[in-house]
This record gives C-alpha cells, sequence and structure tokens, in this order.
C-alpha cells in the first residue's frame, strides 16, 4: 500500500498562511511548531499541508495545490461574496472544469468537483 500523507510548502509568513488556508478553504490545524515556523492544517481527509516559514518566502511557486469541493460552483460563489479574489471562476480550462484562486505567496490553488467535472469537464 501506498498513500501520500502530506505535502509541505514554502511561503513566506506562516501565520498569514495558515489564516488564509483555514478561513478559506476551512482546513483545520493540526498542529503548530512555533521555533521551526512550521504549521500543519489539514483537510477532512487527514491529509496534510505543512505551511513551512521559508526566509526569502518560496520563491516562485512550483507547484499546484488541487481541491475537490462538494460544489465547485457554490463555493465560488460564497468565497467570492467573502472578497476572496480568484484568477477565474468556475469554467471549462485544458484539465477539465473548476475555478482557481491564489494563495499568498501566489500558489495556484484548483478547486473542481465530481458532478461538474463528469458534466462539464470533458477535455
Amino acid at each position: 500500500m501506498i498513500k501520500l500523507d502530506h505535502l509541505t510548502i514554502a511561503v513566506s509568513d506562516c501565520e498569514k498562511s495558515r489564516d488564509w488556508y483555514v478561513t478559506t478553504l476551512g482546513l483545520k490545524i493540526e498542529f503548530e511548531i512555533p521555533e521551526r515556523r512550521t504549521i500543519a492544517v489539514q483537510d477532512e481527509f487527514d491529509f496534510t499541508l505543512f505551511l513551512a516559514e521559508t526566509p526569502g518566502g518560496p520563491g516562485r511557486p512550483s507547484c499546484v495545490l488541487t481541491f475537490q469541493v462538494g460544489d465547485v460552483e457554490g463555493m465560488y460563489r460564497d468565497l467570492s461574496k467573502a472578497g476572496v479574489q480568484f484568477v477565474h471562476g468556475p469554467q471549462k480550462t485544458f484539465w477539465g472544469y473548476g475555478a482557481e484562486l491564489k494563495d499568498p505567496d501566489s500558489y495556484r490553488i484548483w478547486l473542481w468537483d465530481e458532478k461538474t467535472m463528469r458534466e462539464k469537464g470533458e477535455v
């Protein structure tokens, strides 16, 4: 058996990133290691994202974080009403159908759901 358990990304400010992932995406704080300037946030399926503060920040963000959500169009509406800025709302893309936003360090965040991917996301 093999299972991806966690991912570490470099961030410029771990508290700011923690607050963004908790407030914007609804992740929960798993634990914090203040002396290492690292915070672990977790999704509802126990996947952990380590936010590791790095001198000078992450440089050029080199990955895309893709989150499966219950309803991408509903989440887009709710987050937009709350003032969250999106690169684009739910639409057909080269990878299927979904929305894109960026975290405080400009990591690209893709949101998608199974239903609209099936109905609108044929690539």
